[in-house]
């Protein structure tokens, strides 16, 4: 059961890093030590990716009127931002309440919200 366990959070966060590496200009490091994995366009960060915690989860930017909406709306998978701006960044539980396809847009829509207009 704990092989299955680590093969699905391994599976997870492989597939977010994927898809957070499949946008133009995004470079990856750890800045802030071994168990955050963080994502940047343009030298500024839009996704981090704990690699520590048994559920994976992710911090993203969001514009502050849809951080609302998107609290109240799926209360026990997206909370305000862990040691980020509540303002403007949700953690982002991923539960299996959240689609793939939903988990994809929040990260696309911080990555344009970071990036900014070319």
């Amino acid at each position: 059961m704990r092989d299955i366990l680590i093969f699905q959070i391994n599976m997870n966060v492989e597939n977010i890093r994927e898809f957070a590496l499949s946008f133009p200009d995004v470079s990856e490091g750890f800045p802030f030590g071994e168990s955050v994995l963080v994502f940047k366009v343009v030298g500024k960060i839009f996704l981090l990716l704990p690699l520590d915690e048994i559920q994976v989860q992710f911090n993203v930017k969001c514009n502050p009127e849809r951080v609302i909406e998107l609290r109240e709306e799926y209360p026990e998978s997206v909370l305000p931002g862990y040691h980020m701006n509540k303002k403007h960044w949700n953690t982002i539980i991923v539960d299996g309440i959240l689609s793939w396809s939903q988990l994809k847009e929040m990260i696309q829509h911080s990555y344009v919200l970071v990036r900014g207009k070319k």
